[in-house]
């Protein structure tokens, strides 16, 4: 029996099995085997054979975006579109057979957009190269899921589905557990708030069927028994997704209302070129970039060439982004813009910046 047949057998056996309290821990068990016989599909075969052809590309510019997506939904006019590449599109499926780059030129940064070949239901049984497709994603800062806004939404449920038994979690944060393997004294749980989905035999089940009889779990949030078979494994991806329907020239403005208000979703025409300009805002968001511009004594700010960086950084990640030795001979820096009190404000190196912040560094 191999793994694809084990497979379909645990999903069989959770598809008819009750959920109820004396079925949780059943359904606990199979759930963690499910993710134990995906995790070895996943790992490449130990013969050595005729390597394939490489799929992925070299990562390059300041964030790097996947579209994924069923054949013939425009990922290739979206790309040709919002880039200076071409990538051939035409009516049949599986026009693109390999992952093409562009580069959005926005912002003055240099977003990397990979045009993927559409993937079929099963690709992350390897149908159709959709495990290269899918192993593509994963190295992605972004993932952007190009959807048919004229097709029913079971299709993205089944794309969801496809990248979910691959260890991609979409828009979901990393689960707030605590894990580490001890080399003995046996099993020490612990959790600071009400655990309502899990309790300790079934995390003591779970564990015994990865062969883990020592470990230190605590539960930090209300988790679920899937978050914590992902956080045992720790090979899962959790990545942002921007849901972008196409082709909303062919549906009514009724329909087009009601998809532009779900969540993390856009609508665009690539045809008509209706909404692009917003697809690019929202995608700017989603990937949380923001500009520094540097200044140097005496002159005004350089406005042409910022810095492109992620939300959250400091004035230490300013210096590296310049030079490496910089961080070490930093005396102060003078920072204009809103994430001071006054301007200029003399900061430290650990002073965190925002978007369009004007920043002068004096050395030692």
């Amino acid at each position: 029996m191999g793994i694809l047949e084990k497979i379909s057998e645990i999903e069989k056996e959770i598809a008819r099995t009750q959920k109820n309290k004396a079925t949780e821990y059943h359904l606990g068990l199979l759930k963690a085997k499910l993710a134990k016989y995906r995790s070895q599909l996943l790992e490449p075969s130990k013969k050595g054979g005729d390597k394939g052809e490489g799929f992925d590309v070299l990562k390059s510019g300041d964030a790097r975006v996947a579209l994924i997506g069923f054949p013939s939904v425009g990922k290739s006019t979206l790309l040709s579109t919002l880039t200076h590449t071409h990538s051939e599109a035409a009516s049949y499926e599986f026009t693109t057979l390999t992952c093409i780059p562009g580069v959005i030129e926005y912002r003055g940064a240099n977003i990397q957009l990979l045009d993927l070949p559409g993937i079929i239901e099963g690709a992350a049984q390897g149908k159709g190269r959709g495990r290269q497709v899918i192993a593509v994603a994963r190295t992605a800062d972004l993932v952007l899921m190009m959807l048919d806004a004229t097709k029913p939404y079971v299709h993205r449920q089944l794309l969801e589905r496809e990248l979910e038994s691959v260890g991609i979690r979409l828009n979901k944060n990393k689960p707030n557990i605590y894990f580490k393997i001890k080399k003995g004294g046996g099993l020490s749980f612990n959790s600071t708030c009400q655990l309502t989905k899990v309790d300790e035999k079934m995390v003591q089940m779970i564990l015994h069927e990865y062969k883990i009889f020592n470990a230190e779990v605590l539960f930090r949030e209300d988790c679920t028994a899937d978050e914590l078979i992902d956080v045992i494994l720790g090979n899962r991806v959790y990545l942002p997704c921007l849901y972008v329907y196409n082709k909303i020239d062919q549906i009514s403005i009724q329909e087009v209302d009601r998809i532009a208000r779900q969540p993390h979703s856009v609508v665009v025409s690539c045809n008509m070129k209706l909404n692009l300009d917003y697809l690019l805002e929202t995608l700017w968001e989603y990937l949380s970039l923001i500009r520094v511009y540097t200044k140097k004594p005496g002159q005004p700010p350089d406005f042409d060439d910022g810095l492109i960086l992620r939300k959250g950084v400091t004035i230490e990640h300013v210096c590296h982004a310049i030079h490496r030795s910089l961080a070490a001979q930093l005396k102060y820096a003078l920072v204009w813009g809103t994430s001071t009190k006054y301007s200029p404000q003399r900061v430290g190196i650990a002073h965190s910046v925002h978007d369009q912040d004007v920043v002068q560094l004096i050395k030692k």
